[in-house]
């Protein structure tokens, strides 16, 4: 082994205990960030040592060097681009994206080990799992993005036929799959499996309706992983490996985590068909008197409580109200009212989007409560102010019969008061009216959570000081 093949190797080991390294700090929000940056260190280690590999091996043509070229400056560049434009908003349309880049990515690498002629056979096996495994990563993941963009129906879309089709794209996949297995089908058989392939993400992910979304990023986070190590049995690269099995690992692990959050089997949210997205409410819960209030009252209630948990959800992230919020809570601290924040598992539309965005708001970490930790303090709360959040508070949950039976929920309504920011009496992703609105604690202010928010902010200064 040469001292090149040696250096090589040991800054491949180091970028994999980087990799773990940032994955661990990832799992606090108050080391998160330095997280990144372990993980991003760890990244730029490898591909030294990647490119010090290709130098020491002859160089590469030409070719190879414009294409390695304007490869990682196109992804630099997009990858700088998206991080800077996307709002924080949109990070979970982001990270879809991201996952059908990484998956399509290790999906070309099992090309060229497939395309006549046919590569070893011990290379077969990973480079069939990467093709079959990242192209529908890539066009499931495609359509999460346009679902969560609203390019694409949030609701579940049912396609005519859409069983026996899918089961008509398993044949061809398994037959063409052995195939190229055998090292036999060539070409043909490699293009009928990539189209199987990918028509089969589409038909997975389109069924799957917005109650689902966070679990279904998740779930293709890990397919994206998996993918990757597959990769990096193909080209016979430990670090791929290594990155590849911690992504899969760390997402398959989330997507239980996520499920089980929301009390739903990986099987049922497969099948689709859950959320309807948020849409007017029907029923006899849409006709049920409801108290209104006023932003003048609801600071007065505010102002003079001893303690407040906030529970923020989609909709004060797709108000962008998170800067809002602060503003109150900190004005409402500032008076000696105790705040915290009760962050249930699926709010947002992605896994840790709440934190996310209160991280960017400087909330302090030590305020954002979980599960458990906030139904532990919400029953001493004197009010409970719930912004844009709906499923995750509906008691309904409590009691079977209903879509969302026995899904842990924030126990709001074991608040002494609790006053409700929304815009309409819209249901959630559930398609289900929410028990809470009429609760006889419960008092609505109809509003844009932004604006919501900063008119309580105002009547809070004026009528109390």
């Amino acid at each position: 082994m040469s001292t090149v093949d040696t250096v090589v190797r040991l800054a491949y080991l180091a970028a994999a205990v980087l990799f773990v390294a940032g994955l661990h700090l990832m799992n606090s929000p108050a080391t998160a960030r330095r997280g990144n940056r372990v993980s991003i260190a760890g990244m730029a280690v490898a591909m030294a040592a990647t490119l010090l590999l290709v130098v020491d091996s002859g160089g590469g043509t030409a070719l190879g060097w414009t294409i390695m070229i304007a490869g990682t400056a196109v992804g630099t560049g997009a990858g700088w681009a998206a991080a800077r434009a996307v709002p924080m908003t949109a990070m979970p349309q982001l990270v879809s994206v991201f996952n059908a880049v990484g998956g399509g990515a290790a999906a070309l690498v099992a090309v060229p080990e497939l395309a006549p002629p046919a590569a070893g056979a011990s290379v077969r096996v990973p480079a069939v799992l990467d093709l079959v495994i990242g192209a529908v990563t890539f066009a499931g993941s495609l359509v999460a993005a346009g679902k969560l963009q609203g390019l694409v129906p949030g609701r579940p879309v049912l396609v005519r036929g859409a069983r026996v089709l899918g089961g008509g794209l398993a044949v061809a996949a398994a037959v063409c799959a052995g195939l190229l297995l055998a090292g036999s089908g060539g070409g043909v058989a490699l293009a009928i499996l990539a189209v199987a392939v990918l028509a089969a993400g589409v038909l997975l992910v389109l069924p799957i309706g917005g109650a689902d979304a966070p679990v279904v990023i998740s779930l293709l986070n890990a397919c994206t992983g998996t993918a990757v190590a597959m990769a990096g049995f193909v080209v016979d690269s430990n670090v791929l490996i290594v990155a590849g099995a911690l992504v899969g690992a760390s997402g398959a692990i989330l997507t239980g985590l996520m499920a089980a959050a929301m009390n739903r089997s990986l099987g049922a949210i497969l099948l689709g068909g859950f959320g309807t997205g948020d849409e007017p409410a029907t029923g006899a819960g849409a006709n049920a008197a409801v108290r209104a209030i006023q932003a003048d009252d609801a600071a007065i209630q505010l102002a003079y409580a001893r303690k407040v948990i906030v529970v923020p959800g989609y909709g004060l992230a797709a108000a962008q109200a998170q800067h809002a919020m602060r503003e109150l809570a900190e004005l409402l601290a500032s008076r000696g009212t105790e705040v915290g924040y009760a962050i249930h598992p699926v709010a947002g539309r992605m896994p840790g989007h709440m934190n996310v965005l209160l991280a960017e708001a400087n909330v302090p970490y030590t305020q954002m409560l979980e599960l458990e930790q906030a139904n532990a303090e919400l029953p001493q709360a004197d009010v409970a102010l719930v912004v844009g959040a709906n499923d995750v508070t509906n008691p309904a949950a409590r009691r079977p019969g209903t879509a969302i039976s026995g899904m842990p929920i924030l126990d709001v309504d074991r608040a002494s008061t609790v006053i409700v920011i929304k815009r309409s009496m819209g249901h959630g992703y559930a398609g289900i009216d929410n028990e809470l609105y009429t609760d006889p604690k419960t008092a609505m202010l109809f509003a844009d959570a932004r604006a919501g928010l900063t008119a309580l902010t105002a009547a809070v200064k004026t009528l109390v000081g």
